[in-house]
């Protein structure tokens, strides 16, 4: 099938991101906010701090099995977009185009303007105006039907993503740099985080287990892992932009999860080191909480200064990568025409990334980013482990494809992957069965539009 490219003679995106971009993409854009918060949940599931690192450790594997299986999929096809292509691919121009759907008004957008609000909420530690009302709409649109109230955290979450976009739109390699730059200094925070903590931290006396270990527990605690590690796959949404992508993409996707895995068991060594079980269970911030009891208050603030830049490169990461999905649909006649717009001198997805900047800002300003977020997690899982069995599909249905990368243990790597969403579907439904439900809603009602945009693109092609 033949899909529609940019015409000739038209700018169109570059190769412009090296191996350690690329790597940062991943690396940069799962570590956020999580490693500082998600340990304590997962004690409180399941009890022991054995069974917090074999949670992580599986958590991790299940991962890598998706970076293996992506792996192949971005050597083999190369382009923006990532999953949208995958999907297109593998089961036809539907699926890619509900990915994309789900992506631009409601996943990638409701993490990024998640992660811009985060950010003021640790910035908030140091300047408490911040947590302020700035304006009250007389409108109810607030919660409960009640006025809005505009706080300055919202304000500056709002300056904070068009500013990143800003910057993103005047070249992927100057967006790629300043990725990079950020996660190796988030990394080296981090690092020391770590090393402080194992190596200057008495640990507690009290070891006493939160409470006892049960299979719903682990699976609670397995999900909320997940989420921690979600973001890896981002490098393949910018497949058309790295160079020397059969080699590069599959080592940023792998070598990046690897990376990540290390991170956060060593930082989970270290909170257990300093902490006892109860009072990380018992802890807002585990992060914060280690180095308050190492350093004094400024070891509070100090986490607060880390998690600052680690949602800062998650967050640039989100719109350098996320940009290119709406881009790839509408390339493809899936999306409006503008967001297919490259950039005559930056060679950037112009359009694409304005407007998934400033649907950003509208969820920030909605408040209503966690709610649809958490709406759509169950749907997207689906899509990712249809995107992991695309994998399997594709040796069958283009056998002579050229894959420079082939998944290490196939079929068995996909399928764990597969098996691992099930699980975190299964406990998804049953925990929010509305939510899960409203969620597949939400994204079939991207079809009417689909069929618009389809009828359109069959028109095109008569004519």
């Amino acid at each position: 099938m033949a899909w529609q490219k940019t015409p000739a003679g038209k700018a169109e995106l570059r190769r412009d991101l090296g191996p350690w971009a690329a790597a940062s993409i991943v690396v940069g854009t799962v570590i956020g906010s999580g490693i500082f918060l998600v340990p304590t949940t997962m004690i409180q599931r399941v009890g022991s701090v054995r069974m917090v690192f074999l949670v992580w450790v599986v958590g991790g594997l299940l991962s890598l099995a998706g970076a293996l299986s992506y792996a192949e999929l971005a050597a083999a096809l190369p382009e923006a977009g990532g999953e949208y292509v995958y999907l297109r691919e593998a089961y036809g121009p539907v699926w890619g185009f509900l990915y994309s759907w789900t992506q631009m008004w409601v996943a990638k957008s409701g993490s990024i303007a998640a992660l811009a609000t985060g950010f003021f909420l640790y910035f908030a530690d140091f300047f408490r105006s911040f947590d302020r009302i700035a304006y009250t709409l007389p409108l109810p649109l607030g919660p409960h039907g009640n006025p809005l109230e505009i706080r300055y955290g919202q304000l500056g979450a709002i300056v904070l993503i068009l500013s990143l976009a800003w910057l993103n739109y005047f070249g992927v390699k100057f967006g790629g740099s300043v990725q990079t730059a950020v996660t190796l200094v988030k990394v080296a925070l981090i690092s020391l985080l770590i090393v402080v903590g194992i190596g200057f931290g008495h640990p507690e006396a009290a070891q006493a287990a939160v409470t006892h270990v049960n299979l719903s527990g682990f699976v609670a605690a397995l999900v909320a892992a997940l989420w921690a590690y979600d973001g890896w796959n981002n490098a393949s949404m910018v497949g058309s932009e790295v160079r020397d992508p059969q080699r590069n993409l599959p080592r940023a996707l792998i070598g990046g999860t690897l990376i990540v895995i290390a991170i956060y068991l060593l930082a989970n060594a270290a909170y257990f080191h300093v902490l006892s079980p109860a009072h990380v269970g018992g802890a807002t911030r585990v992060a914060a909480a280690m180095m308050t009891r190492i350093s004094g208050p400024w070891g509070g603030h100090a986490v607060s200064a880390a998690a600052m830049i680690s949602i800062f490169a998650a967050l640039n990461g989100s719109i350098l990568s996320g940009a290119r999905v709406p881009y790839a649909a509408a390339r493809d006649g899936y999306f409006f025409r503008i967001a297919r717009r490259v950039h005559p001198q930056h060679h950037t997805p112009s359009a694409a990334i304005a407007l998934l900047g400033v649907w950003s800002c509208l969820l920030v300003l909605s408040g209503k980013y966690d709610d649809l977020f958490n709406l759509v997690i169950f749907a997207s899982w689906i899509l990712y482990a249809m995107t992991a069995a695309a994998v399997i599909v594709l040796r069958y249905k283009r056998p002579n494809l050229a894959r420079p990368y082939r998944t290490i243990g196939y079929p068995a790597v996909p399928v764990l992957f597969i098996l691992g969403a099930i699980i975190l579907l299964l406990s998804t439904l049953m925990d929010q069965p509305r939510e899960s439900l409203i969620g597949i809603a939400l994204i079939i009602a991207g079809l009417p539009f689909y069929f618009f945009w389809n009828r359109r693109q069959n028109s095109s092609r008569v004519q």
